[in-house]
C-alpha cells in the first residue's frame, strides 16, 4: 500500500518535470539537485518522515533546500515551491513538452512569441503555418510536430493519461480512502485496472456504510485542484496534474458488481450482460438479479458474478472482448501468471551503466533476496553516449561477477549487456566478445525516425547475429512521451520465430514494450494456435533495486498480451534457461 514516502517520490517527480521547464534544461543545477534527491528517496529503506533536517542532509543526494523541502511536505503536506510551479506551468502546457523535439526553451518561445499554451493551440499554430514566423523553424518541424502529435494519440477531445502518472495518483487516493475507519475496502478500476498504457480518467470504488465521511476526505486531499461535482455516493475531482478521478461510494454487499461494472471493458460488460439476459437475469453495478424476483444471485464478490454465469474468473487485464468470454465458458483460459512465476529477471543494470544507480552487489543481494535463482546483469553496450560500458569495464564487470558467483553460489548470475541496435542494424563490440556473454538484449536507442522498411531492416538484421537472445523494448515507445517506431511486425516476428530470438515485455510502466496489440497479432485465434511461435521475457529493466518490483506490471501486461506462461523464458528452471541459450546460439552460429 503506498505511503506517504510513496506521495513524496511522486511530488518530487513532478518537481523535476516542472523545474526543467522552468530551468530550460535537464542539466541544469536545481533540476539535478531535484532529480538526486528524488533517487536517494526511492532508494531509502526506512521513514524518511521520522528525520530531521540534519539527518536528511545526511542522506547522500539530499542538500539543504531539498531537504527542507521534504520537511515542509511532512510538516504541511505541501511544498510551495512546487506549488508556485504548478501555477506557471498548467498540465495543459506540461502535457506540451511531452511531444517529441519540442524541448523546454522552444516550448517557452512558442507559448511567449505564438501564444500556444495546449495541443490544440500548436494544432492551430501549425495549419496556420505561424511557427515558420520564428528563427529556426520550418515547415519539417511543422510536419515532425503533426505527426508526434498523432501518434501520440493527443488529437482528440479527451485528455489521455500515461499509466505511469496516472497509477501513482490512483494508489494514493486510494491509500487515503482505505485509511478511514468507515471504509472496508477500496480499489481503482476501469481502463488503470485493467492496465491500459494511457486512461482518460480513474475511477474508484469503495466499499462503506457511511459515505459522507469518504466524500469529506476525497474533496479535502492537498492533491485535489477542483471539484467536479459532489454527491451522497459519488465525487468527481480534478487532481494538480489535471488526472480526473470519479470516486463511487457503494454498499460493502454490492462491492464485486461494482468493480466488475466499472472495470469494464464496454464491450466485455455487454457481453456479460447480455449472457445473464439469456438466464432471465439482470446485471449492473449492484448485482446479478433475477428479473422477475428481484432475488440477487450474486454480488458481493467478482468470483461470484463470474461463476453464478458459468465462467471462470477473467483477469481484469483481459476484459478487452478478444475472445476471453468464449475461452471462460469452455474453462480455457489461459492460466493467470504471477511474480511469483518468474524464476529470474535478464535486464537489470547496475552502476557499471552511466545511468544505473545501484551496485551490482546490491543488485545481486536484491535478487537472492526476492528468492531468483537467476539474474541477468545488462549494462548498456558501449556506443550509448555516456550510458555505455567500455570493453575495459566489461572485463572488469567479467572479474566482479566472478567473485560475486562464488560469494552468492545459490544464484547464477548471467554476464550479458543490453547491446545497441544501431541504424544499420550493427550492434556494440566485437562478434567474439558478444559471444562470450552468456546472455545478450538488442534494442533501438537511437534513430527514432527512420521509415518503416529502414527499421525493419535493422531489426532483422540484428536477429542474425548468434548473440542476441532477445529484443529489448521492442518498438522504443515512451507511453504519452514518445511514439514506438514502425517496422514490418509480421517479418520481424516471423523471423524471431525461425532464430529463437525472444521478445522481451518490459515491466517499466512508461514502456509496457511490446505494445499489447501486437502481443494480441502474435496470439492468432482465440483458443488456437499462436500465429507465430515466440518466446518471450518478462523483465523489469531496472536502473535501481527497488525497480525490481517492476515485473508486477510485466505479468499483468502479460496476460493483457494472452502470453502463456511456458513461453516466458524466466518461468523457466536455470538448468532449461542455460539449456535453451545453448541451443539456440548453436543453430544461429550454424546458419
Amino acid at each position: 500500500m503506498p505511503t506517504r514516502d510513496d506521495e513524496l517520490i511522486a511530488l518530487f517527480r513532478e518537481l523535476v518535470e516542472l523545474a526543467t521547464l522552468d530551468e530550460g534544461s535537464a542539466q541544469s543545477f536545481r533540476v539535478r539537485a531535484y532529480e538526486n534527491a528524488l533517487h536517494a528517496i526511492k532508494a531509502h529503506r526506512g521513514q524518511l518522515e521520522s528525520l530531521s533536517l540534519a539527518e536528511l542532509m545526511a542522506i547522500d543526494g539530499i542538500g539543504k533546500s531539498t531537504a527542507q523541502k521534504i520537511r515542509e511536505f511532512y510538516e504541511t503536506g505541501t511544498i510551495a515551491k512546487l506549488e508556485q510551479l504548478r501555477r506557471k506551468y498548467p498540465p495543459e502546457l506540461v502535457q506540451l513538452s511531452h511531444i517529441p523535439g519540442l524541448g523546454p526553451k522552444m516550448l517557452a518561445r512558442l507559448r511567449d512569441e505564438l501564444g500556444v499554451r495546449n495541443v490544440d493551440d500548436l494544432r492551430a499554430a501549425i495549419a496556420q503555418h505561424r511557427l515558420r514566423e520564428l528563427k529556426g523553424f520550418g515547415a519539417k518541424t511543422e510536419e515532425k510536430l503533426l505527426r508526434a502529435i498523432e501518434r501520440l494519440g493527443m488529437s482528440g477531445k479527451d485528455r489521455r493519461t500515461p499509466i505511469a502518472d496516472a497509477l501513482p495518483v490512483a494508489e494514493q487516493l486510494v491509500a487515503a480512502l482505505a485509511e478511514l475507519p468507515e471504509v472496508q475496502r477500496a480499489v481503482y478500476c476501469g481502463s488503470l485496472r485493467r492496465l491500459r498504457e494511457t486512461v482518460a480518467d480513474v475511477d474508484v470504488v469503495v466499499a462503506s456504510e457511511r459515505p459522507a465521511p469518504v466524500m469529506d476526505r476525497v474533496v479535502g486531499l492537498p492533491s485535489v485542484r477542483e471539484v467536479l461535482g459532489r454527491g451522497d455516493t459519488k465525487t468527481s475531482v480534478v487532481t494538480q496534474s489535471g488526472l480526473q478521478i470519479d470516486v463511487r461510494v457503494v454498499a460493502p454487499a454490492h462491492l464485486g458488481a461494482a468493480m466488475q461494472y466499472f472495470t469494464g471493458s464496454k464491450a466485455h460488460n455487454i457481453k456479460l450482460r447480455q449472457r445473464a439476459l439469456a438466464r432471465g437475469w439482470t446485471l449492473n453495478e449492484y448485482g446479478l438479479a433475477d428479473a422477475a424476483t428481484g432475488r440477487v444471485i450474486a454480488s458481493a464478490t467478482e468470483d461470484d458474478i463470474y461463476a453464478a454465469l458459468g465462467l471462470q474468473v477473467v483477469p481484469p487485464p483481459m476484459r478487452e472482448d478478444l475472445g476471453e468470454i468464449e475461452l471462460a465458458e469452455a474453462g480455457a483460459l489461459p492460466a493467470p501468471i504471477a511474480p511469483a512465476d518468474l524464476r529470474g529477471d535478464l535486464h537489470v543494470h547496475t552502476d557499471y551503466s552511466g545511468d544505473g544507480r545501484s551496485s551490482l552487489d546490491d543488485v545481486v543481494a536484491a535478487a537472492v533476496a526476492r528468492g531468483y535463482a537467476y539474474v541477468a546483469i545488462t549494462d548498456h553496450g558501449e556506443q550509448l553516449a555516456i550510458n555505455g560500458v567500455s570493453r575495459d569495464r566489461i572485463a572488469e564487470q567479467r572479474d566482479h561477477i566472478a567473485r560475486l558467483r562464488a560469494r552468492f553460489p545459490q544464484i547464477a548470475i548471467l554476464h550479458g549487456a543490453e547491446l545497441n541496435i544501431g541504424p544499420d542494424g550493427e550492434l556494440d563490440y566485437d562478434a567474439e566478445l558478444r559471444q562470450s556473454l552468456d546472455w545478450c538484449i538488442a534494442a533501438v536507442h537511437s534513430h527514432f525516425d527512420l521509415d518503416a522498411a529502414a527499421q525493419t531492416r535493422r531489426l532483422l538484421a540484428a536477429m542474425d547475429d548468434p548473440a542476441v537472445d532477445a529484443l529489448g523494448h521492442l518498438t522504443g515507445r515512451l507511453v504519452g512521451r514518445r511514439p514506438g517506431i514502425e517496422f514490418d511486425v509480421d517479418a520481424v516476428f516471423a523471423k524471431a520465430a525461425r532464430t529463437g530470438v525472444a521478445i522481451e515485455l518490459n515491466a517499466a510502466l512508461s514502456r509496457l514494450d511490446a505494445p499489447a496489440e501486437l502481443l494480441w497479432r502474435a496470439r492468432g485465434e482465440p483458443g488456437g494456435p499462436r500465429a507465430y511461435d515466440l518466446v518471450f521475457t518478462v523483465d523489469s529493466d531496472a536502473h535501481h533495486v527497488t525497480d525490481l518490483d517492476r515485473v508486477a506490471w510485466g505479468v499483468q501486461h502479460a496476460m493483457r498480451g494472452w502470453v502463456p506462461r511456458d513461453a516466458i523464458l524466466n518461468t523457466w528452471p536455470a538448468e532449461r534457461l542455460r539449456a535453451w541459450i545453448a541451443k539456440r546460439r548453436a543453430r544461429a552460429a550454424a546458419r
